[in-house]
């Protein structure tokens, strides 16, 4: 088993509430590009909605990140686990591609 899936996070219920319906805006946000590919929709509508999508999980992403650091990397830090700014950096990196 990997590291990443030793490791957990414990979210409050408003947390996971708010999380969660963003993914499920966003997951809507895709099901209606999918019937807009069905229907024959204009290409520019179709990446319109797409940029949107993208901005969505960028977003996203931001909030969950900025939750991370500010739970998980201080917590780890404050117990002398500096090997999460490895991690952290590897993640920023990712998001930088």
């Amino acid at each position: 088993m990997s590291d990443c899936c030793k490791k957990a996070r414990i979210r409050s219920e408003d947390e996971i509430r708010a999380l969660t319906n963003r993914l499920k805006r966003i997951e809507g946000q895709v099901r209606g590009v999918c019937s807009m590919v069905e229907s024959d929709a204009y290409c520019v509508d179709i990446l319109t909605q797409v940029a949107a999508i993208r901005s969505a999980l960028t977003s996203f992403s931001r909030e969950l990140l900025e939750s991370h650091i500010k739970g998980c990397v201080v917590n780890d830090i404050k117990s002398d686990r500096l090997d999460t700014l490895d991690e952290l950096m590897a993640t920023i990196e990712r998001f930088m591609k």
